[in-house]
């Protein structure tokens, strides 16, 4: 036992401290990161495993050598790496990918960023590489320590072995490492997780995926025609535009709760007297058409008129492309700011660097807000207590002062699956509780009812401003919610199953709108951005979409989810060509994300 892994001869050794030292810096970078995103990624076993793998390879220099020295020039490197790669993560919340190792040169304008990325907590490096330094060179030059090949060895297999067994049942490396990429709470875990060189494998891995260069004549051939089939598109003279937009992003907020009753009671009282109102824009089949990102591949569609990349989440890996946004079109036009609210931290789909690729002059987030009252399985903000304390603010903060031209987002949570509402939060006039309902729909109408009975907060206060005349309100769900519990409560055969549509459709509520109408065919959330710009007198923007204004008389009546590929409406009569380009725009958006085409029109 004294000659195997345990053995005095090994771990009481120069081979020892550095070991230790390596895997204590390796550790140390899982802490820092954490310490500026989440702690989650320490709770994933697979991190230890990788991390020690990762800790072993990086001690090769010392093993092969046995100088001192050299494993502390080759360890001093590594930790450069690892704290670039930290001050990246400080504004992208992800690590450098392979192809911006290439742009090192660039930094030398950005000296000011780069020192204000580093943090105190940074030296713990500097710590641990003088620490390991010291105790080696006072401990007995290592002469012979009986068969430290094998065993070192065997230290490096065991844990590749795992590692590689693990991304194995998961369908490879890329795939294992996108299960934590594409979902909100744990993309910021992967590089702690897999490590930066495992970071740095897979964004090299993920080039080898993007669209060539060559991709960009086919894009601009696609938006030629596209223009041909959306030109022309306008609000009548007589009708004027208005100039302040407010976006209500209510999460999980599907269509079918509309204008119907339970029990004798209307769901969403509120909300059905906006929809009658003369003034009102209401399309209620807007076809979801979010993938993995969900809530903000929602972003993505209404705010910039893109659907959502194919098989990672934009998000993610393409965050710092360029996004022709309805908040730029309205600082062009009328100098408008854009403010986003929202209970979400900065990190969640890495929304703090898509806001500011997005436009968005500035961002109140949950460190903002007093959680005074919390529901889901994350315990945030409720929506009643968000839109009370965000009236306070535009107040109180001047966020909007009157007069001046504004595009205000909320985002809401309360509405996130499993749309458990606590008793505190319930009205108990709207109590479906033992009354025979599956489970998911009683709590889904419960909380669709609860959204509604608190949203009148924001917009009684944007009717009482002076500048409402110039304000319209958009009211829409970010993606569908019910997601695959959809067919399990349509297949239940328990009561209110009729209420549920078939169709993963959110509302597309326009508020105060230059037209009112009701539109009544399908469409994809990809057509709300291209029928704001009409709204918003915008017609001329540089950027219009890959999607199709609801007010233009070629509108195809039909949308294709970009999760299941299906497609919703009638396209009999249907011009073939104009359909086929139609069919084109998940591809072309796809194209122009991953080349980041639309920096040629900014």
């Amino acid at each position: 036992m004294k000659q195997w892994f345990f053995g005095a001869d090994l771990w009481k050794s120069r081979f020892g401290v550095m070991a230790a030292t390596c895997f204590l810096t390796m550790i140390w970078f899982v802490v820092d990161w954490c310490m500026g995103t989440t702690f989650r990624a320490m709770s994933i076993w697979e991190l230890w495993v990788n991390n020690f793998l990762a800790a072993m390879v990086l001690l090769l220099p010392f093993v092969i050598f046995r100088k001192v020295w050299l494993q502390i020039v080759c360890l001093f490197i590594f930790d450069m790496l690892l704290v670039a790669n930290l001050m990246y993560s400080r504004t992208y919340f992800t690590g450098i990918p392979l192809e911006s190792y290439f742009l090192v040169t660039n930094l030398k304008d950005f000296t000011a960023s780069v020192t204000d990325s580093l943090r105190w907590r940074d030296l713990g490096f500097v710590v641990i590489l003088l620490v390991g330094a010291i105790v080696s060179f006072r401990m007995p030059r290592d002469k012979f320590i009986p068969g430290i090949w094998p065993r070192y060895i065997t230290l490096v297999v065991i844990p590749a072995a795992v590692s590689f067994a693990v991304n194995y049942s998961k369908g490879g490396f890329y795939k294992a490492y996108d299960s934590y990429d594409l979902v909100a709470y744990t993309h910021s875990c992967t590089v702690p997780v897999y490590t930066v060189v495992g970071h740095i494998v897979h964004t090299g891995m993920e080039s080898g995926k993007t669209v060539a260069p060559d991709k960009e004549a086919v894009i601009a051939e696609w938006l030629d025609v596209h223009r041909k089939y959306t030109e022309g598109v306008a609000l009548p003279d007589s009708v004027m535009p208005k100039k302040n937009l407010v976006i209500i992003l209510l999460e999980s907020f599907e269509t079918w709760p509309l204008e119907q009753k339970v029990e004798g009671m209307e769901i969403t009282p509120y909300l059905n007297t906006l929809l009658k109102d003369s003034t009102t824009f209401y399309a209620p089949y807007a076809l979801t058409q979010v993938d993995a990102g969900r809530s903000i591949d929602g972003q993505l569609l209404i705010t910039a008129g893109l659907l959502p990349t194919k098989g990672v989440v934009y998000s993610n890996r393409y965050p710092t492309s360029t996004y022709l946004t309805l908040n730029k079109a309205l600082k062009d036009k009328y100098g408008s700011e854009s403010i986003m609210l929202t209970v979400d931290q900065l990190i969640t789909w890495n929304m703090g660097v898509i806001a500011q690729s997005f436009g968005y002059d500035k961002v109140l987030e949950r460190s903002v807000w007093n959680i005074d009252e919390k529901v889901g399985t994350s315990r945030k903000l409720s929506d009643g207590s968000f839109f009370r304390q965000s009236v306070e603010k535009m107040e109180s903060e001047r966020l909007w002062p009157y007069g001046e031209p504004r595009m205000m987002t909320f985002v809401t949570y309360s509405g996130h699956n499993p749309f458990i509402l606590p008793d505190n939060l319930r009205s108990p006039e709207f109590d479906l509780r033992g009354k025979g309902y599956h489970s998911t729909l009683e709590n889904y109408l419960t909380m669709a009812h609860y959204t509604d009975s608190h949203i009148h907060t924001l917009i009684d206060y944007l009717r009482s401003r002076p500048d409402w005349d110039q304000t319209m309100v958009l009211i829409t769900g970010d993606h569908e919610g019910l997601a695959a519990q959809r067919k399990e409560i349509l297949s239940s055969g328990t009561k209110g199953v009729e209420l549920v549509s078939e169709g993963q459709y959110t509302p597309f509520i326009v508020v105060n709108a230059p037209v009112g109408m009701r539109y009544e065919k399908p469409f994809g959330q990809v057509d709300i951005y291209p029928t704001l710009l009409t709204m918003l007198g915008l017609q001329d923007y540089k950027w219009q979409g890959v999607g199709e204004s609801l007010f233009s008389p070629n509108k195809v009546p039909a949308a294709i989810s970009s999760m299941t590929g299906k497609m919703a409406g009638d396209t009999t009569g249907v011009d073939p060509h104009h359909l086929n380009h139609w069919k084109q725009s998940r591809d072309i958006s796809d194209a122009i994300i991953r080349t980041d085409y639309l920096k040629n029109l900014e």
